[in-house]
């Protein structure tokens, strides 16, 4: 299986990283930050339905992935399984297309329960996709090169984004609501769709048949003996939940920098555009760098990129500082990501990742929903500065416990042949 890993190692990433371009092309035309947003704003003026739209992409894909570790564990190949569930992310698109397209018939309350209603069926489908997706992918790709897969695979994913961000900017002015959003969710859908074709395309040999797991209860316990044994991992949880922590400043950083430092539209899209573009360069980068020296080093620099955005933040005289801003939090948000992944697929045997993936994501998800909350009611308390302040220190936080737990590269349980003579 080994030899069949590094003789399809180049088409797999090829076809997969096309997988993730269509995939961030389709987000920028329905950015779950921007454009769905907009779109419900026509529907209500509630900041709490709107400000839950990237919450609920981002918990459903966390929260549903440790229930899924018993049926992806016995699996001998995941795309089957990556294949049939991934509809469940990408249909939703059209299905909001439509509701765009008929939002004078249908009324703006139907309207809006619907939407919300395709978003959260998004959100789940994201999540129960993912874990089959990752261990996949960790089948597929040498461990000493997955830090560098899903650096291209996110800078790609990224670079497509902001094009058809900027494209779906063009459209919603230019053409008169709700066709213009229709057309928006249309076009994401079919690029969902495009993607699909890429990672269908994936080659996968088949592994050897794990024993099934016969009571429900073995599932737990499988869990409880893995955090119980497993001490870098319970480190790598915590480490989780405070770069959630850490980067909870981004999400005001616009709203203080408009109020306070006279930021007006035109330059908000280009601190969006320096975000953007930082980690366009960084992902790449930062995931070589990983595979080359060890990821949870380059973790470390992203969390004190957190610390540093945020001190930059609570400290800028003027609207300036913010570029350095954003840059930081560029760099602080691949850690998160690309080098999460890239972590998380480091621990455990090929029969227990499954499982590591399930408490990696979904025992994340509960600081994902507090550091919103958390920063916010910081900044309605306390004022905004508290919330960069309690960000940055759990940023200093997160590089703390890197340093004390992690002095050395995790060791890498599978064993795989020199990568020198691969492809």
């Amino acid at each position: 299986m080994k030899a069949d890993i590094y003789q399809n190692y180049k088409f797999n990433v090829i076809v997969n990283v096309i997988d993730g371009g269509f995939f961030g092309l389709a987000l920028g035309f329905a950015s779950f930050i921007t454009v769905i947003p907009l779109f419900v704003s026509r529907m209500t003026d509630s900041a709490i339905l709107i400000g839950l739209i990237p919450a609920i992409h981002q918990v459903g894909w966390q929260l549903p992935q440790l229930f899924f570790a018993e049926r992806v564990v016995r699996l001998t190949r995941y795309k089957p399984m990556v294949v049939a569930l991934t509809i469940h992310e990408r249909l939703p698109f059209l299905g909001l297309a439509l509701v765009a397209f008929a939002v004078p018939v249908l009324g703006i309350k139907a309207a809006l329960y619907i939407t919300f209603a395709l978003l959260i069926w998004q959100g789940i489908g994201g999540g129960i996709t993912a874990n089959p997706w990752q261990a996949m992918i960790a089948k597929i790709i040498p461990s000493d090169r997955r830090g560098t897969f899903y650096g291209f695979q996110a800078a790609m994913a990224n670079l497509l984004a902001s094009g058809s961000a900027v494209a779906a900017g063009v459209l919603l002015t230019r053409l008169e609501y709700p066709g213009n959003y229709a057309l928006c969710f249309f076009i994401a859908g079919l690029a969902m769709l495009i993607s699909l074709v890429f990672i269908a395309l994936t080659r996968e040999s088949e592994s050897p048949q794990v024993q099934a797991i016969s009571e429900k209860r073995s599932l737990w316990k499988n869990l409880i003996r893995i955090l119980k044994v497993d001490k870098s991992f319970r480190w790598f949880l915590v480490i989780r939940g405070l770069s959630q922590l850490s980067v909870m400043a981004v999400a005001f950083y616009t709203v203080y920098a408009v109020r306070y430092l006279d930021m007006n539209e035109a330059v908000a899209g280009l601190m969006m555009s320096v975000f953007t573009f930082g980690q366009i360069i960084a992902n790449p980068l930062m995931g070589w760098i990983g595979d080359r020296w060890n990821h949870p080093a380059v973790m470390k620099v992203g969390a004190l990129s957190a610390a540093l955005s945020a001190l930059i933040a609570w400290w800028a005289p003027s609207l300036t500082w913010f570029y350095l801003v954003f840059i930081f939090a560029g760099i602080a948000y691949v850690s998160i990501w690309t080098i999460g992944l890239a972590m998380t697929l480091q621990f455990g045997s090929e029969q227990d990742r499954p499982f590591y993936i399930g408490l990696a994501n979904t025992l994340a998800a509960p600081f994902t929903i507090a550091a919103p909350l958390i920063g916010g009611w910081l900044a309605d308390t306390a004022g905004y500065p508290s919330t960069f302040l309690v960000s940055a220190l759990c940023g200093l936080g997160t590089a703390l416990v890197l340093q004390l737990t992690f002095t050395k590269p995790i060791q890498r349980l599978e064993e795989e042949p020199e990568t020198t003579n691969g492809n």
